[in-house]
């Protein structure tokens, strides 16, 4: 019955890709082999790569212009995996031509942009405009946001660390993953303290409508031992998700007539595992690519295309409250 659901899930439009570095080859391209996406075109900059595309990808149109894409009318979705600094023009030209657009982050360098590419998306009447946030659809945090909508939460403490990156802005293509996550699960935020500690490490405390949150975002770690946690504590008990992979939840202690049950006798903590990723098991659930968000924010890209119910929750509508927290820790820093 597996089987035949995933034999049943075919595309009836044809799609393009612009770029080809390794974030694509590693987490975008399998996702759309695994999902049998009908990939017409492959646009890059370099003639010596277009040719050698057509000969790995005989299926694949290889070009180096992307009007060739947007002239062509079975072309419904573009996906777009370029450098950040050619994402603003290379979006509004696919929005313009009135085309879905999946982009990876960043979208853009500044807030004025991204109003730009709503504008865009509005006058050509573009029907999805979709940011690559993966992590809003990786399945913990999906997980960690429905369990959170029913408690009574206090505060959280965020943490986002990795090595130098010397080769781009670490607050637009680094950092916009923890901001987006903060404003994802506990909405619009007021930042409270925004203190630059270090070259590119900043420490921030936020205020949202119901929670009060400290992050640390830094690359003054390693990129070999990289880390990623988040701990929310709420009225009965805390959350604690790390890497993507594992999200458990600790009750808090009982009392007895206000006094702590694990002072009067032995107390034995508990912890349950609510997501985890089996690295044992190879199945689709148990890839990385899957426990990140890479798969499930592709096939909602394609489902919304081909007019299948399927929520976008990084429409670009929607990240803009994380594009206005960005706009003022630069204006602050």
């Amino acid at each position: 019955m597996r089987t035949e659901r995933f034999l049943r899930q075919a595309y009836q439009y044809q799609y393009a890709f612009v770029g080809m570095g390794q974030h694509s080859l590693t987490n975008l391209y399998p996702v759309l082999h695994y999902l049998g996406v009908p990939l017409k075109y492959i646009c890059v900059a370099s003639e010596r790569k277009a040719g050698l595309i057509e000969r790995k990808f005989p299926d694949v149109k290889a070009t180096t212009s992307l009007d060739e894409i947007l002239q062509d009318e079975v072309i419904k979705g573009i996906f777009v995996s370029a450098s950040p600094s050619a994402h603003f023009s290379l979006a509004s030209q696919i929005l313009r031509g009135g085309k879905s657009l999946f982009i990876e982050k960043p979208p853009c360098q500044a807030l004025e942009e991204l109003d730009t590419l709503i504008d865009l998306q509005r006058i050509h009447g573009s029907p999805v405009a979709m940011v690559g946030l993966q992590k809003r659809y990786a399945p913990a945090v999906q997980l960690l946001k429905q369990r959170l909508r029913k408690a009574h939460l206090i505060s959280y403490d965020l943490h986002y660390l990795t090595g130098a990156y010397p080769e781009g802005d670490a607050l637009l293509d680094l950092y916009i993953h923890p901001l987006d996550l903060a404003c994802h699960l506990f909405g619009q935020p007021e930042i409270l303290t925004c203190r630059k500690v270090a070259k590119d490490s900043f420490i921030l405390m936020l205020q949202h409508p119901h929670i009060v949150g400290t992050l640390e975002l830094s690359t003054a770690y390693t990129w070999t031992a990289a880390k990623e946690s988040l701990k929310v504590c709420t009225h009965s008990g805390i959350y604690h998700l790390s890497q993507m992979e594992e999200l458990t939840f600790t009750p808090t202690s009982s009392t007895a007539f206000g006094i702590p049950v694990e002072k009067l006798h032995t107390h034995h903590e508990t912890k349950e595992i609510l997501c985890q990723r089996n690295n044992f098991t190879p199945l689709l659930a148990s890839n990385q690519i899957y426990s990140q968000g890479y798969f499930n924010e592709m096939e909602a890209f394609v489902n919304a295309v081909e007019g299948r119910n399927h929520t976008i929750a990084t429409d670009m509508r929607v990240i803009r409250e994380t594009y206005l927290l960005i706009n003022e820790i630069q204006t602050n820093k």
